[in-house]
């Protein structure tokens, strides 16, 4: 099909704000509200701002993680927010997300085969564990972990391993669209590199379309093709990556770029 593989357009989610003894609502959060843009098929869209500014709660919204108050997302040309469940069923085999913390999202008390295979386990059910165990282990060699690490738990890893995991479950059911919750932020900057690569290698040979949520705008220079600003639950700016990050037009866009730090290299004598 031609056209974007996902289109939103004036997503709100606000959330009601109770108070008194009968917990009566006198006000709304709009943590998004009156979000518009679109994901490429097999590109990447940058969701940019700083922590608070409504970019996780967009991104669960699009998924149906949270209820949306408003607005539409069409995926693959179907309505997501008026899927019925056997249609969001489907879908959440073409959806699917990278969580910030590898660690909060991964269950200490299940294998790490366990962990990789439930999607599989859950949308087909009655699916051989011999195969289970195939695909679990592939996924995890394709993501750069051996497929030994089956047979161990997640406190066993290190954070960057962790992830690799989560990418690994992540991918198991063949999905063409991922949300990267801020998958870095989390790990040591050596780490986050090679994961960046990992995910750039994967959506090369998957032909992966990724929603990449962060507040850093190097790390979003270097994955996206397109970035979208957000302040305060609105997008105040969006663009080709190269008119962004060299000829910003909004305010809030040049503050961003101005607080990436540089490097500076001193010659010793």
């Amino acid at each position: 099909m031609n056209g974007p593989l996902l289109q939103v357009r004036d997503l709100r989610v606000h959330f009601p704000v109770r108070t008194g003894v009968l917990q009566r609502v006198c006000d709304h959060v709009r943590a998004v509200d009156g979000v518009s843009f679109e994901v490429p098929r097999g590109k990447t869209l940058g969701l940019v701002g700083e922590s608070g500014c409504g970019k996780t709660t967009a991104g669960r919204a699009v998924l149906r993680l949270i209820p949306a108050t408003g607005g539409t997302v069409v995926f693959d040309g179907v309505d997501v927010l008026g899927a019925g469940r056997a249609r969001m069923a489907e879908l959440r085999k073409r959806m699917q997300i990278v969580f910030q913390d590898p660690g909060g999202s991964l269950n200490p008390r299940m294998r790490v085969e366990e962990v990789v295979g439930e999607p599989l386990i859950v949308h087909e059910p009655g699916v051989p564990r011999k195969r289970v165990r195939e695909r679990a282990g592939e996924m995890l060699e394709r993501c750069g972990m051996p497929a030994a690490a089956m047979d161990r738990y997640p406190h066993e890893f290190s954070g960057g391993q962790k992830q690799r995991i989560a990418i690994a479950r992540a991918l198991m059911l063949g999905p063409s669209f991922v949300v990267c919750d801020e998958p870095t932020s989390a790990l040591d900057v050596s780490v986050q590199a090679q994961v960046l690569n990992l995910l750039a290698d994967l959506q090369r040979d998957m032909g992966l379309s990724y929603l990449f949520i962060s507040h850093d705008m190097a790390v979003v220079n270097q994955m996206c093709d397109r970035i979208a600003v957000m302040q305060a639950g609105v997008i105040v700016e969006q663009g080709e990556r190269e008119q962004i990050m060299h000829a910003p037009a909004h305010p809030y866009t040049i503050r961003l770029l101005a607080a990436v730090p540089e490097a500076v290299v001193t010659q010793r004598g």
